[in-house]
């Protein structure tokens, strides 16, 4: 006679829990990414249009000038920014069983700087809030200039910088070095943070665009694995 053991009982129950993060994961992989090309093609938009945050009067006349797309550039980064901690989590889980501790550094550290990249955007819904409510915009943009600033709050910037730049390229490398995935998907996400820094050198958010959309492709494969996975 078979007796139930706890492991019998809650097996199904852990299969299902399990199935349901891998879900998850490859979810956040498939889709966040693409968010970030919005964003980015919002912003490449408005910068042709002439737009530019270089300084608290720039982006106070940005915000003046294109409130609605920027609303959008806004509200896609946010989504794009919270969706890529699980992505990016998702991705470490798939080069962890090839390369367990570069993966855990580069995952830990993607993650907290797209967390920091919510703070950071929090800041242009108060530039929008400005230039909506209206007032003396000389006295806006010193105020914006000194929040930018204010050492309290660099860190913040620092850490998404960080984990932007230096973090993904270590994830793709170790997708990469994990060979979880094909070497071009890992070649891919390593791909955004030389582009992203050639936009910044370049003043030119199309460079950014297009490395935002090469790393989408990258993490399209990392979800499609963890869809196939079984574990």
């Amino acid at each position: 006679m078979h007796t139930l053991t706890q492991t019998d009982m809650h097996a199904p129950a852990d299969r299902h829990d399990i199935r349901l993060r891998r879900y998850g994961l490859a979810a956040a992989a498939l889709v966040a990414p693409w968010l970030i090309v919005a964003c980015n093609t919002g912003w490449a938009m408005a910068q042709a249009a002439g737009a530019s945050d270089e300084t608290g009067a720039d982006a106070l006349a940005a915000a003046a000038a294109h409130p609605a797309l920027l609303r959008n550039v806004v509200l896609f980064g946010m989504l794009g920014a919270l969706l890529m901690v699980p992505a990016t989590l998702g991705a470490a889980r798939v080069a962890g069983r090839g390369a367990a501790r570069l993966a855990f550094v580069a995952g830990t550290l993607t993650a907290a700087g797209y967390a920091c990249y919510q703070a950071v955007l929090l800041t242009d819904l108060t530039t929008l809030a400005m230039v909506r409510v209206g007032g003396p915009m000389a006295g806006f943009a010193a105020v914006l200039d000194t929040r930018q600033q204010d050492a309290a709050g660099t860190w913040v910037f620092l850490l998404f910088v960080l984990g932007n730049i230096v973090g993904t390229f270590l994830l793709g490398l170790a997708l990469w070095r994990s060979r979880s995935v094909a070497r071009w998907a890992a070649a891919a996400v390593m791909l955004w943070p030389p582009m992203h820094v050639a936009g910044l050198v370049a003043g030119v958010e199309w460079f950014e665009v297009a490395g935002a959309a090469v790393q989408g492709i990258g993490f399209a494969a990392v979800g499609v694995h963890l869809l196939r996975r079984t574990g």
